[in-house]
């Protein structure tokens, strides 16, 4: 019986593979790299904005896209983190940039209860779906960035991952496609440019867990 143990472990270990341990500055470079290549994409293929273009950018595109990174970053960063758990690791500091960012979206929804009509025509309709599906595609290649990480790591919380995936993932896209978007009312912003995220959260939630579980 004895022989027939030790047999059984060091086949065990003979099986063993060495693996690479998870560094936080690489997820976090990863990330980083990931949307900085979006951004690039974007400014190639689609230019950029007129304000831009002029070296004069417009104080609503620097508050709001800075939001949409800070968020973006802070979900990241907390990705990262989760793919390698440790006792007393804190995955509570992107709700402060959550909070911050939301301050758009329930803006746009106060200006709306004010004057519907005016809020809805402001926030360019004809052109804010649009916004919406390309900052949901341009949001893919870091959201499926962070997913690999996680796959190579041990979130014991999947579920949260994906939401935080899916949140950096959208803000990613939205922050990207700010440089070639020409609409800077906070309706406009706060309507599709929102909307992308909470679409890309839900998606991360209900996606990401049964692709970083094995």
């Amino acid at each position: 019986m004895r022989t027939d143990t030790e047999n059984l472990i060091s086949g065990l270990v003979d099986e063993l593979q060495p693996v690479r341990p998870l560094r936080f500055w690489r997820g976090l470079g990863l990330a980083l790299a990931a949307m900085a290549l979006t951004v690039i994409m974007v400014v190639t293929l689609g230019g950029v904005r007129p304000d831009l273009a002029a070296g004069r950018p417009d104080a609503m595109f620097l508050i709001a896209s800075g939001l949409f990174l800070l968020l973006g970053l802070a979900a990241a960063v907390t990705v990262v983190v989760m793919g390698s758990p440790r006792v007393g690791n804190s995955h509570d500091g992107w709700r402060w940039a959550a909070a911050m960012a939301g301050l758009l979206p329930l803006a746009a929804l106060l200006l709306a209860l004010g004057d519907f009509h005016a809020a809805w025509i402001a926030s360019e309709p004809e052109h804010g779906l649009l916004c919406t599906v390309y900052s949901l595609g341009l949001g893919l290649l870091t959201g499926a960035m962070l997913v690999l990480w996680l796959r190579r790591g041990a979130p014991t919380s999947p579920g949260y991952a994906g939401l935080l995936t899916g949140i950096a993932a959208g803000c990613a896209g939205v922050f990207a496609f700010s440089f070639a978007c020409p609409f800077d009312s906070i309706m406009h912003i706060g309507l599709w440019h929102g909307l992308a995220v909470a679409v890309s959260a839900f998606a991360g939630w209900l996606i990401v867990p049964r692709l970083v579980r094995w």
